[in-house]
């Protein structure tokens, strides 16, 4: 359904869970102050509510680019600006939900804190994986790009880097499935609030961010970088 002015905030962020992080970001409350109208929300935070309505379409409507055809660094560019930009701002802001659903919720939902428990393990792997990708793996795939000789790298071959990424993605595709388990494919509870609906749908959009990142460096980047680097080295 379309979204109206007059809906409530919570309202809109049950039609749309996808909406619940652009929303706090805004300062839009739709746990505590739910209640009110997107307009009147949007008024006491000093939006324009009409901006505020076209913003959010723009969230499910903005088109993706052509990933699969990119060349090795322009595909590790764009997985650096997407993937890896989402999960700076996401994992934080999925940190503080667990810390509140829990908190709140916890004692009547006891799945919660296994939840945490996983959340906090899967964000520990995610964030030094990331920083690894950006300092260590992707800087050399630009340099075997850009340079017309084979770099010699301190780790050997590509390969090693690579393999270890691989591993790790895999660890992190455990904890997701896990989390999937636990929040029966992330269907929340008939009392859920708004805060947990939020939740729910932001870890929801995290499998689903981190299996099409995934997809991109196994299946794209790896085995072309794997590819490039051995016909250089005559194998």
């Amino acid at each position: 359904m379309s979204l109206e002015r007059d809906m409530t905030m919570a309202e809109v962020v049950s039609q749309r869970p996808e909406l619940a992080r652009p929303m706090t970001s805004l300062g839009l409350d739709f746990c505590c102050g739910g209640g009110a109208s997107l307009s009147d929300g949007c008024s006491a935070a000093g939006l324009d509510v009409d901006e505020v309505l076209a913003g959010f379409e723009a969230v499910s409507t903005q088109a993706e680019p052509d990933w699969a055809n990119m060349a090795p660094t322009e595909l590790v560019d764009h997985l650096e600006s997407t993937h890896h930009q989402y999960l700076g701002e996401a994992l934080p802001y999925l940190d503080g939900l667990v810390e509140k659903v829990t908190g709140v919720h916890g004692e009547r939902h006891p799945e919660l804190l296994q939840i945490a428990d996983i959340f906090y393990r899967l964000r520990a792997d995610l964030e030094p994986h990331l920083m690894k990708e950006e300092r260590v793996l992707f800087p050399m795939i630009r340099e075997l790009y850009d340079s017309t000789e084979v770099p010699m790298f301190h780790c050997g071959t590509l390969q090693n880097p690579i393999r270890m990424m691989c591993l790790e993605h895999d660890t992190v595709g455990d904890l997701l499935g896990q989390l999937s388990i636990l929040t029966s494919s992330y269907t929340p509870p008939d009392d859920a609030c708004g805060s947990y609906i939020a939740l729910y749908a932001g870890l929801a959009e995290l499998e689903a961010d981190t299996h099409l990142h995934v997809h991109k460096e196994n299946n794209l980047l790896f085995p072309v970088v794997i590819a490039e680097e051995a016909t250089r080295l005559g194998r």
